[in-house]
C-alpha cells in the first residue's frame, strides 16, 4: 500500500504529463525507491488506480525495463553487471563470475543478509566504457577484478 508521501508526490508528477499514463515509469521509480527497493503487485494496482489505467499496463512498463525490481525484492545494493555485446567481448563474464566468487552467491541471488543483489542487463548504455556495472544508481565503469574490490570495499 502506497503512503500518503508517495501518493501526493505521484499527484505532483502527474501535473506536468498531458496525460496521466504518461507518468507510469516516474510513478514506478518513485515507489521503488520509497518502498525499500522493490515493486509488489500491490503497488502497480495502486498505481494503475491512481494514473487511471489498468494494472497490466502498469505491469508491462515494471516488467520491460530492468531498472525496476518488481518479482523479489533486491539486496540494499542492487548490482547489475552489463553483458552486452561491447562488455561480452571485453570480459564481463569474468566480472561476473568474480563477483559470484567475492559475494559468494549466484546471478539472480542476494547476499544472506540482503546487502547485494547480482543480476545482468543486457545493456546499460556504456559501451565505449565496458566491461561495467551499475549499482543502485551509479555506473562503474572499465572494470578489472582489482576495480570491482575496491568499489565493493566501498560498501562496507
Amino acid at each position: 500500500m502506497l503512503t500518503d508521501k508517495v501518493r501526493e508526490e505521484i499527484l505532483k508528477i502527474t501535473a506536468k504529463y498531458y496525460n496521466k499514463r504518461s507518468a507510469v515509469m516516474d510513478a514506478l521509480m518513485l515507489v521503488q525507491k520509497d518502498c525499500g527497493g522493490n515493486i509488489t503487485r500491490g503497488d502497480m494496482e495502486d498505481i494503475a488506480d491512481m494514473l487511471e489505467i489498468k494494472p497490466h499496463e502498469v505491469n508491462a512498463v515494471a516488467t520491460f525495463y530492468t531498472m525496476y525490481n518488481y518479482a523479489k525484492p533486491v539486496g540494499r545494493y542492487h548490482i547489475q553487471v552489463c553483458r552486452n555485446i561491447s562488455c561480452a567481448l571485453l570480459e564481463a563474464e569474468r566480472v561476473i563470475a568474480h563477483i559470484e566468487d567475492t559475494l559468494g552467491i549466484k546471478t539472480g541471488d542476494t547476499t544472506p543478509d540482503n546487502k547485494f543483489t547480482l543480476s545482468t542487463a543486457e545493456c546499460l548504455g556504456s559501451c565505449g566504457t565496458a566491461p561495467m556495472m551499475q549499482i543502485n544508481d551509479n555506473y562503474y565503469e572499465n572494470l578489472t577484478p582489482d576495480k570491482v574490490d575496491a568499489i565493493l570495499k566501498g560498501f562496507e
